[in-house]
């Protein structure tokens, strides 16, 4: 029986409405609800009053809720790990320095890529854990990090391995993102295939390690082409490893349909993806992810193929892609926020995009719901309605923060 000691759960908030999005449209609302665990996992969801038993008796931990709780937020495309910034980029932008200006002025990616083979492992995790953990503070409890500023072997490695320590240290769950494909590094001026012959010798090497979740590359005219991205994507899949891509941000290379192609999780930016694309990404499963960050940092006037990939049915997954560069973004609530804005989605589907379709593209199918069965992630918000996350800019919404059934933080 559940009330038998060595039987209780874990822990039942109870109290509070829950948004469970267990369904194909609607928040999924239960009003004063109630949530259990125990192993990690979310063991009963329902009704207060349909509980069977007492709060006290059924479970370790009571806790009194109200507000609303939804799944813990997604962030399934950061660039999180980086030393220094590049403020003084943007600064330059804003009073009409070019791309190229702040290229030749040691500014861009590879200003960055210095800063990260200038410091050890333990200082480049002192610099990238508060952006993680400013993430965690307002939602977030499953990352997703990218390599792509070290464009070597030993910095990228360096990079991996911190992305991993940092899902340690804060408990929460992190993916690693192979990105060696970001930009071609100063000692590979002019021989880009070169670079990809090494960009394709050091995959197994690290994945051997076990540091590399996903690949990515940055499909694009400042990147690289799609015939160098189709062998980054055929080494990662003699891995059995998933692929995903900066695709289709600036020009529309095709790099969409590429990632259908491969059975990939997700094309990500998307602004210029061609009707065919998303055509091939609806027939393949792989999941839009939308980065306004970039979109709004950027001051962009292309909006993504949105209705095409709703009258297709391909699911929409939001990001901060926080990085030093084109997204110094901190908030996945902040990144709802952009896309109702700029994007015009509704408040639910930026909330599904932060949850459900997020963990999608990931290649997760055990969060982002509350579901029985389903990883206890959760947030507790001091909202009135599930809106108010897509609503509000800026302040403090995040009550308490669960991952795996662990509060990690809690603001009173």
């Amino acid at each position: 029986m559940a009330n038998e000691s060595n039987n209780k759960w874990d822990g039942i908030i109870v109290g509070a409405s829950l948004a469970t999005l267990d369904a194909d449209s609607g928040y999924g609302g239960i009003e004063d609800g109630a949530m259990a665990w125990r192993g990690g996992c979310i063991a009963w969801v329902g009704r207060r009053r349909d509980l069977p038993g007492a709060p006290e008796e059924l479970a370790r931990e009571v806790v009194e809720g109200d507000g609303w709780i939804t799944p813990g937020l997604v962030d399934c495309h950061t660039h999180l790990v980086f030393a220094g910034d590049r403020a003084r980029e943007f600064e330059m932008r804003l009073q009409g320095a070019s791309y190229e200006d702040i290229a030749r002025a040691g500014g861009g990616i590879l200003s960055t890529v210095r800063a990260v083979r200038e410091v050890d492992e333990d200082e480049l995790l002192r610099q990238s854990l508060p952006r993680a953990l400013a993430l965690l503070a307002d939602g977030a409890t499953t990352l997703e990090i990218k390599s792509g500023y070290g464009l070597d072997f030993d910095n990228e490695r360096k990079m991996l391995r911190v992305a991993c320590r940092i899902g340690e240290q804060l408990g929460v769950t992190v993916r690693t993102t192979y990105l060696a494909a970001h930009a071609l590094p100063p000692e590979f001026a002019g021989r880009a295939d070169a670079y990809i012959d090494e960009v394709v010798a050091w995959l197994p090497r690290l994945h051997d390690e076990g540091l590399v979740d996903a690949v990515d590359a940055f499909c694009e005219g400042i990147g690289f082409d799609p015939a160098q991205t189709r062998r980054v994507f055929d080494a990662a899949r003699a891995l059995g490893l998933p692929v995903k891509l900066h695709a289709d941000q600036l020009s529309d290379l095709g790099g969409a349909g590429l990632v259908a192609e491969f059975g990939g999780l997700s094309a990500d930016h998307v602004e210029h993806t061609s009707a065919d694309s998303v055509r091939a990404m609806a027939a393949s499963g792989a999941v839009a992810v939308l980065l306004p960050g970039a979109f709004h940092v950027l001051r962009e006037t292309t909006l993504p193929p949105l209705d095409a990939f709703r009258e297709h049915g391909v699911p929409m997954a939001l990001a901060t892609d926080c990085n030093p560069g084109t997204s110094p973004l901190q908030s996945m609530r902040q990144a709802m926020q952009l896309a109702c804005t700029h994007f015009r989605l509704t408040p639910e589907e930026a909330l599904r995009g932060a949850t459900v379709h997020a963990a999608k593209a990931l290649g997760l199918d055990d969060r982002g719901v509350l579901r029985v069965g389903q990883r206890a992630d959760f947030v507790q918000w001091a909202i009135r309605h599930p809106s108010e996350l897509g609503y509000w800019l800026g302040g403090r919404l995040a009550r308490a923060v669960y991952a795996g059934g662990q509060r990690h933080l809690r603001f009173d």
